[in-house]
């Protein structure tokens, strides 16, 4: 038996697995970098497990990733899932391993702005407006969870509060390069700059601190 073969076999195991356990999701695949969710390709059975096969553990705080049970034959990474238990993206579909998936709570449009002089120095956010700003990806489900550490905002007044840090997952989009300074803007009108912006072999990992309005 090689490899390939091999493969087929376990994700009909997962597929029949999903049969009896999972619940149904329509499965999205972009095609672009707008809206991926515009268009359904097919309603497959799926199930969510926290990384543990066995289903004997809850997922815990802070934890956006979870193995998916679905037939892989019918998946491929970037491949979003809309059921009952949420909005999931798959990240990753390895040889012989679980298929990966993220659990998306926000809805993000990202954006880049055009460079603004202000007092002698170059912002990449200060006065910026929806005019100038060019959209990079629009409407694309994804993970934002609280980061680590806070930063002072530049007025620091004694009582402010540190505006918080945010870490952020979400699909590569082919064509789509995202980098220090763009923007990010949520369905709840929070907006958030990109510190770092790294493409793994999983999607994209943010890390972004929120501006304050």
């Amino acid at each position: 038996m090689n490899g390939a073969t091999l493969q087929q076999k376990v994700y009909y195991g997962y597929a029949k697995s999903a049969q009896y356990i999972g619940t149904a999701y329509t499965q999205y695949r972009p095609s672009g970098p707008s809206n991926p969710l515009q268009i359904a390709l097919q309603t497959i059975n799926a199930s969510f497990n926290a990384e543990d096969m066995t289903y004997s553990k809850p997922r815990g705080y802070a934890k956006a990733t979870w193995y998916a049970l679905l037939d892989g034959t019918q998946a491929q990474v970037g491949d979003y899932l809309v059921g009952a238990d949420g909005t999931f993206f798959i990240a990753a579909m390895q040889q012989i391993k679980p298929i990966l998936a993220v659990q998306c709570n926000a809805t993000l449009n990202f954006t880049r702005a055009q460079e603004q002089t202000q007092f002698g120095q170059v912002s990449n956010y200060e006065g910026t407006t929806a005019a100038n700003e060019t959209p990079l990806m629009t409407g694309f489900p994804a993970s934002v969870l609280q980061g680590t550490k806070g930063e002072k905002g530049p007025v620091d007044l004694p009582g402010d509060a540190r505006l918080p840090w945010w870490l952020i997952l979400a699909p590569y989009v082919a064509g789509v390069t995202l980098q220090s300074n763009d923007l990010i803007a949520d369905a709840t009108g929070r907006r958030f700059i990109i510190s770092s912006a790294e493409l793994s072999p999983l999607g994209w990992r943010i890390t972004a601190m929120q501006a304050k309005t």
